[in-house]
């Protein structure tokens, strides 16, 4: 991750913790599910916001999300590594794991710096 990337992904994080203590958790999970399109190609970050995501849908009682999150936690780092992450994938279990998503133009030029 360049320093400007990880910059990014950082305050995406630092976003998501301040809406869910504030109880905005559809804030926070927006935040989560950019941290994950900034973090897909880089093994340890992406498995970062996966366990966030699973924090967050523990704290909400989502089990849903929270069985969604399950497979994925197994799955981020390997993705990451092999090039398999699906690019612009939110990272949530109502999307499926392996489908191909836009990337927000923001994101986009942050992900095309060298």
């Amino acid at each position: 991750m360049t320093p400007r990337l990880r910059a990014h992904f950082e305050r995406e994080l630092a976003l998501a913790l301040e809406a869910e203590a504030r109880g905005a958790r559809a804030e926070a999970w927006r935040c989560l599910e950019r941290a994950h399109v900034l973090s897909q190609a880089h093994a340890l970050p992406h498995l970062r916001v996966h366990g966030r995501m699973f924090g967050v849908a523990w704290r909400g009682r989502d089990t849903r999300e929270l069985l969604g999150q399950l497979p994925r936690l197994l799955l981020a780092a390997p993705g990451s590594v092999l090039g398999r992450a699906p690019r612009g994938n939110t990272g949530g279990a109502d999307v499926g794991i392996f489908t191909p998503m836009p990337i927000p133009e923001d994101l986009q030029a942050l992900l095309r710096e060298p």
